[in-house]
C-alpha cells in the first residue's frame, strides 16, 4: 500500500514506528498529485520543495520528542483561503492570484508545533462562494467518483483530495455547509466544528459570524485527531473559544451508543429530496438503533426560513468583508486604469468572478436604507428562532441525525445553470451554521448511479465529541467510509 493511501493515523504511527519519515510521507502524497492531479484538478499550489522544507523540520521535532501528537509527520493539505505565510492564498481568485501572505494562520501555527505538514493549497469556489468548485479561478476539480459530476464546494478541492488519495487529510472552511457537502458527495468524512470552536485568524473571510475551519479525512477518527490539534481558545480571535477537550483514546472506544436519543427532522424528508438519499440516511438510523441508541422523528418547521435567512446574513456579511480587495493594497490591480475610480472599479469588475459579484450585490442591496428592516433585520429574527428551534430540540435529543444535501452529486454545469437549485442544496447544511453547532458528516451509501451519498450528526454547541464518538462508532460497524473510487 502506498503511504498516500493510508489514513492518517496510520501514517502518523508508521512515523512514530520509525517504518518511513515525514519526508517519506510527503514524497508520497507530491507523487500523487503528480500522477493525478491532471485529472481532477484538486491543487491550485504545490511547493514541493517547501513541503519537504517543512517535513524535515517536523521530522526533527518528532526525532527529539518535541512533536508528540498523534499526528505528528502527516502532511496535510489547506484549502486556498487558510493564510500560509510566504506561500501563494488565492482563494481561487483572480483579484488574489499573486497574494503571499506576511503571517501564517493559527491553525497552520498549530499544525507546524504539532510537527503536522501543510503539503499544499486545494481548489475552491471562489471565495468560498458556491457549492461545485467550478467557480474557481483555477477551473473547476472533477469528482473522484465521476468526473463529469461535481465534487461539491466550496472545499471540493479538500474532499476530492482525500477521495482520490491526493492527500490523507485535509483542512477546509464551513460557511453554509462548505465542508460537509463536499464530503458527501466524495465520499469522505468531515467535521464543522462549533462556531468558535477554531481560531478563525488567517481565515480569509466570507461571512464571518458564519465561517468556521474544520478537517476533511477519511474517517471519523482522523477527522477527531486533527480537531484535537486545531481546536482552542485563540487571543488573535475574539470569538474563539475553549471547547470542552477529549482524547482520542475516548472516541476510540466507543462501541455503541446505549442511552443515546437521537432526533430526526421530518421536516428534511420532504419534497425535493431524492429517494436514494432518504433511503440511504434512514437505513443509517436503523444502524445507529443497532447500536442501542433511541431514535425517532420529530418536526421541525422553520427549516423552510433557513435558505433565505443564510443567504441575506450571509452575503451582506460578504459585501462587507470584500470591500478591502480594491487593487490598491495587494492583489490584483487593473492594467487598464487611469486613475482611482478606475482603479476600484475595474479591479473588482476584472478580478472578481460572476459568483462573487452577484452575492457582492445582493449583500449591497439588503443592507440599503430601503431594505434593510425589510430583510436583513427580519433574517437576524428568523436567526433568532432557527436557534430556538435547535436549543428545543436539544432538550430532548443527544444530537440529530440528517441527510447532508437532498442529492448526490450533480452533473457539470447543472448548478451553474440553475443557482437557485443550487442555493436550494444547502437547506439542510445552512441552519447549523446559523445556529453556530457541531456537525460531521459522513458516508452512509450509495445512489442508483454509485455517487456516495451523505449523513450529517448535529450536536450541541462545543460538543463535538459525542458526534465524533458515534461517527466512529458507525463506522466501526459499516464500510461505507472504505469504499474508493475506480481512479481514472
Amino acid at each position: 500500500m502506498e503511504i498516500y493511501e493510508m489514513t492518517a493515523l496510520e501514517v502518523a504511527e508508521k512515523i512514530r514506528k520509525k517504518e518511513i519519515t515525514a519526508v517519506d510521507a510527503v514524497n508520497s502524497v507530491a507523487k500523487a498529485v503528480e500522477e493525478k492531479d491532471k485529472t481532477y484538478n484538486c491543487y491550485t499550489h504545490l511547493d514541493k520543495e517547501l513541503a519537504l522544507e517543512k517535513a524535515e523540520k517536523a521530522q526533527k521535532l518528532i526525532e527529539s520528542g518535541e512533536a508528540t501528537s498523534v499526528l505528528a509527520g502527516v502532511p496535510v493539505a489547506i484549502k486556498d483561503n487558510i493564510c500560509t505565510k510566504g506561500d501563494i492564498t488565492s482563494c481561487s481568485s483572480k483579484i488574489l492570484y499573486n497574494f503571499k501572505p506576511p503571517y501564517d494562520a493559527t491553525v497552520i501555527k498549530k499544525l507546524d508545533a504539532a510537527g503536522i505538514v501543510p503539503c499544499g493549497k486545494v481548489n475552491m469556489d471562489e471565495f468560498a462562494m458556491g457549492s461545485t468548485t467550478e467557480t474557481s479561478f483555477y477551473g473547476a476539480t472533477k469528482n473522484p467518483w465521476d468526473v463529469t459530476r461535481v465534487p461539491g464546494g466550496s472545499s471540493g478541492g479538500a474532499a476530492a483530495a482525500v477521495a482520490a488519495d491526493e492527500s490523507v487529510i485535509a483542512l477546509g472552511s464551513d460557511t453554509g455547509g462548505s465542508i460537509r457537502q463536499p464530503c458527501s458527495f466524495c465520499g469522505v468524512t468531515g467535521l464543522k466544528p462549533t462556531y468558535g470552536a477554531v481560531s478563525r485568524y488567517g481565515l480569509i473571510a466570507y461571512a464571518s459570524s458564519l465561517d468556521q475551519i474544520g478537517p476533511i479525512g477519511k474517517n471519523a477518527l482522523d477527522v477527531a485527531a486533527m480537531f484535537s490539534v486545531i481546536s482552542g481558545k485563540d487571543e488573535k480571535d475574539g470569538t474563539s473559544m475553549d471547547s470542552t477537550p477529549f482524547t482520542l483514546d475516548d472516541i476510540k472506544n466507543t462501541t455503541d451508543l446505549k442511552g443515546k436519543k437521537i432526533g430526526i427532522p421530518s421536516d428534511y424528508f420532504g419534497e425535493g429530496i431524492d429517494e436514494d438519499v432518504a433511503k440511504s440516511v434512514m437505513n443509517a438510523a436503523e444502524m445507529l438503533k443497532a447500536l442501542g441508541a433511541e431514535v425517532e422523528e420529530f418536526s421541525m418547521p422553520i427549516v423552510e426560513y433557513a435558505i433565505p435567512t443564510y443567504y441575506i446574513i450571509a452575503c451582506a456579511e460578504a459585501c462587507s468583508n470584500l470591500s478591502r480587495f480594491d487593487g490598491i493594497k495587494y492583489g490584483y490591480k487593473s492594467p487598464e486604469a487611469d486613475n482611482l475610480r478606475d482603479v476600484y472599479f475595474k479591479s473588482r469588475s476584472e478580478g472578481f468572478g460572476m459568483e462573487v459579484k452577484k452575492r457582492i450585490m445582493l449583500g449591497n442591496f439588503v443592507l440599503s436604507s430601503g431594505y434593510f428592516d425589510a430583510y436583513y433585520i427580519k433574517a437576524l429574527k428568523a436567526k433568532g428562532l432557527i436557534v430556538k428551534a435547535f436549543n428545543e430540540a436539544f432538550e430532548k435529543y443527544d444530537f440529530l441525525l440528517g441527510p447532508v444535501a437532498p442529492t448526490t452529486a450533480l452533473k457539470m454545469g447543472e448548478g451553474l445553470s440553475d443557482p437557485l437549485a443550487m442555493y436550494l442544496g444547502d437547506i439542510y447544511t445552512v441552519m447549523i451554521n446559523i445556529a453556530g453547532l457541531p456537525s460531521l458528516a459522513l458516508p452512509c451509501g450509495f445512489d442508483k448511479n454509485n455517487m456516495p451519498v451523505g449523513m450529517q450528526l448535529i450536536g450541541r454547541p462545543f460538543d463535538e465529541k459525542t458526534i465524533l464518538s458515534a461517527g466512529n462508532a458507525y463506522q466501526s460497524a459499516t464500510d461505507w467510509h472504505k469504499q474508493k473510487p475506480n481512479l481514472v
